[in-house]
């Protein structure tokens, strides 16, 4: 980049060359000669771009630079969500930033008398800078990273990564269904705290449906458990901090906002094959990598309010462009519930509405919906007057446009619960109905068939289909 400088009024003359400045001496002041009376002063050369110069780090993850999107082709049928920082932008910022130095400091240092150049001082932040107080994320950090953990099984296949909350003083740990199913494969957990004490763990439960599962630590004692705040109180546009282990960077703590509070998850299935995991999270734009995977999303009063589960990564499986800032996660309202049946039952139970479909696009209808495949005999929604070829329309008032979108919502109740489902029969009639759910153990994922580009990826390494190198 150079600076075009207006010519100037007085007549040229022979100007020596100032002498060019080694490219680590670019951030500091120096001190101006004394200038001669009515002597035209010398003109300043082009500003220099620099940064290729100084053996600047090479873009984050590798990427390379001149795609500052663009990101390595994935393993298996994930995309590993890969965090990008276009080199032109960091430039901008670092050019900005001595700009703003020379501005600040031009007339104490630039303008100096005599041989004595300046001495540089530090002031000390102001108190709002460094706040601990509840509402800013250093007291959010500080307060979560001591009940976060960090999770390890090897596996033949690599070392599957993760991150884990302490439920209890005792040691009873939530975190995702997918960052410990390998364990049921002989993998051994280990369990690193917040002050570096190393633990084993066993799997006390797991509901694989929501992604969640319950871990306990063996000989543990006072711990620091979470506070668990409400998911269901949260606002667009609230500042939140997921913290975890991306990349195994312990106690890694990143911010951003909620950016939607009821979006439908659509994840690749544990074998990484034909099924999509269905369920309802929440949208934040705080980034979420491998390794985050089962880690506390928490307010600014360090209250967990879900557990980050996915990322949607974009085209770049397709060889596209990354997407970046859709973050996915649990919230804490329906994971409460589950750790609670986990804990107590080591089992946990889903909501069964009693019907089958497909992911796929539908023939298109002005009214939305989702047309049902099969409704299973005698289920809840046979018992309810539901057909095979009907169209559900939305259900507990909220709109339905896929049968991904069914399948969520379902999740978001209880069994037993009585909901309201808008139905469109063949002969085009529309229909209230209320249906009283089902129940069913949560043995295994909720999925549907497997539309290609259509999943978001789980956050954590080690296993192909989740996101694994």
């Amino acid at each position: 980049m150079t600076e075009n400088l207006p010519p100037q009024d007085e007549p040229q003359q022979p100007q020596a060359q100032p002498a060019q400045a080694h490219p680590e001496q670019a951030h500091q002041p120096q001190a101006q000669p004394p200038v001669e009376p009515q002597q035209p002063q010398p003109q300043p050369s082009p500003t220099q771009t620099w940064w290729h110069q100084q053996g600047a780090a090479a873009p984050p993850y590798g990427a390379p630079e001149q795609q500052p999107y663009g990101v390595p082709a994935p393993v298996a049928t994930q995309a590993r969500p890969k965090r990008k920082v276009s080199t032109p932008i960091v430039v901008t910022a670092i050019i900005a930033g001595l700009i703003g130095g020379g501005v600040g400091i031009g007339g104490s240092a630039l303008l100096a008398s005599g041989d004595n150049p300046p001495v540089l001082s530090s002031q000390p932040p102001s108190a709002s800078q460094v706040s601990s107080q509840a509402g800013s994320v250093a007291y959010a950090a500080e307060v979560a990273t001591k009940f976060t953990v960090d999770i390890k099984i090897p596996t033949q296949q690599g070392t599957v990564t993760g991150t884990g909350i302490i439920l209890t003083p005792d040691g009873y740990v939530l975190t995702n269904n997918h960052v410990v199913s390998s364990a049921a494969k002989g993998g051994k957990i280990q369990v690193t705290t917040a002050d570096g004490k190393k633990l084993s763990a066993t799997v006390k439960g797991t509901a694989p449906s929501y992604d969640l599962a319950v871990i306990k630590l063996d000989n543990a004692s006072g711990l620091t458990p979470a506070v668990l705040g409400q998911s269901s109180s949260l606002k667009v546009g609230q500042p939140v901090a997921a913290v975890g282990s991306p990349e195994q960077l312990s106690n890694t703590v990143t911010a951003g906002i909620i950016s939607a509070l009821s979006r439908t998850v659509k994840a690749g299935g544990e074998d990484g094959g034909g099924g999509v995991v269905v369920y309802n999270g929440l949208q934040t734009d705080a980034p979420i990598n491998p390794g985050n995977s089962g880690g506390p999303l928490v307010n600014m009063d360090g209250q967990v309010v879900a557990v980050n589960s996915a990322v949607e990564p974009g085209q770049s499986s397709n060889g596209g462009l990354q997407a970046y800032g859709l973050g996915f996660s649990i919230p804490i309202d329906k994971a409460k519930q589950i750790a609670n049946e986990l804990m107590q039952n080591g089992k946990a139970t889903k909501p069964v509405l009693g019907v089958s479909g497909s992911v796929q696009a539908q023939s298109g209808s002005a009214d939305g919906g989702t047309q049902l495949a099969g409704v299973q005999d005698g289920g809840p929604a046979a018992q309810a007057g539901i057909k095979q070829g009907d169209t559900i329309l939305s259900i507990d008032k909220t709109p339905i446009n896929s049968y991904a979108d069914l399948m969520a919502e379902v999740l978001k109740h209880t069994p037993g619960q009585q909901v309201p489902v808008t139905v469109k029969h063949a002969d085009g009639s529309q229909q209230d109905v209320t249906v009283t759910l089902g129940s069913a153990t949560d043995t295994e994922q909720t999925t549907v068939p497997q539309q290609p580009q259509e999943q978001q990826g789980n956050p954590f390494g080690g296993i192909p289909g989740f996101g694994g190198r």
